[in-house]
């Protein structure tokens, strides 16, 4: 599969966009892993035009990652476009893509990320403006529509292909499904099935399994599957999913602290723990394991590496 130039290999899978999760060291190790290519956290354009420094941060790159993708968001064409330029000349990414699916209120509440699936001619304005303005590969990630009653993906699809983007990922939910319920692929397949359709589609939403990713591939036939909630805690998923030799516990153990002292390099011992707690909170390590909920309580409120790992050294002979 190849968005553009960059040539993905046979059935890719990709690390979602995800906010406060996809930071450079949880990508680096997701690549690592297997993941084909990756993606950022979400970009406001406005913070971008407006050269707010915290911003910038989601802009940095390491050539170890790549292809890696960023991702914008926003409802006006002209910050688009201007953050799109940004992008392009900060970052250089191979990819830019487009978040027209995001669903939390802040966002699709004030007409961005998902919100532009109830304006369709203003999602197709600003695809065009950033297509015209950058160089670099523009794809979009969105969903099925704003609810039951509009799931236009099927035509729209096909819009926002002629709008000139080189590949698009399609989460099987409506907007006002938010993450509940399954996602539906059977739309997924039918924009595949389109004749017209030039471009890859990527299918995205409830990939927890080899299993699910080989459904996806042979049942439904889309170019790439795009793995979002299923990463929290465990990047070697993606080994998983690709059939590939499975890891050690104590390998496991050892990428979740790798993790953490990314986390901690990036910014100070307290704060980086902070932000790695959901994955340690979500790994699959530990499920199953009888009367955890002390252990997973003072894990999740260690304050330092140390004390951190050592409640991870002590739970090890636990694991099963």
């Amino acid at each position: 599969m190849k968005i553009g130039n960059i040539d993905l290999g046979e059935r890719p899978l990709l690390l979602a966009p995800m906010e406060d999760v996809t930071d450079i060291g949880f990508r680096l190790l997701c690549r690592k892993m297997g993941a084909a290519m990756v993606y950022s956290e979400f970009v406001a354009s406005d913070a971008l035009v407006r050269a707010v420094p915290k911003t910038f941060e989601k802009l940095r790159v390491s050539d170890a990652e790549r292809p890696v993708a960023i991702q914008i968001y926003g409802r006006f064409p002209e910050a688009m476009r201007d953050a799109a330029k940004i992008v392009e000349e900060t970052a250089r990414p191979d990819v830019l893509d487009l978040n027209f699916g995001c669903p939390v209120k802040r966002i699709a509440g004030k007409g961005a990320g998902a919100g532009l699936l109830q304006n369709v001619p203003l999602m197709l304005e600003i695809t065009r403006e950033v297509v015209r303005a950058v160089s670099v590969p523009v794809t979009v990630k969105t969903r099925l529509g704003w609810d039951v009653g509009s799931r236009i993906i099927v035509e729209l699809a096909e819009r926002l292909q002629d709008c000139g983007i080189q590949a698009l990922t399609i989460h099987g939910r409506t907007r006002s499904q938010m993450y509940q319920g399954e996602a539906d692929w059977t739309l997924i397949g039918a924009v595949k099935r389109n004749p017209r359709m030039r471009i890859p589609v990527i299918g995205n939403g409830d990939l927890r399994t080899a299993e699910d990713v080989r459904r996806a591939f042979d049942d439904y036939g889309v170019d790439a599957c795009m793995v979002g909630r299923a990463t929290f805690g465990q990047p070697w998923i993606f080994r998983e999913m690709q059939g590939m030799p499975p890891l050690t516990t104590d390998e496991k153990l050892g990428i979740l602290k790798e993790q953490v002292r990314e986390s901690i390099a990036r910014a100070d011992e307290y704060r980086g723990i902070l932000h790695v707690r959901r994955h340690l909170a979500a790994t699959p390590l530990f499920k199953g394991i009888p009367n955890f909920r002390d252990t997973r309580i003072a894990m999740l409120r260690a304050e330092t590496q140390e004390e951190l790992f050592r409640i991870l050294d002590a739970a090890r002979p636990l694991i099963r």
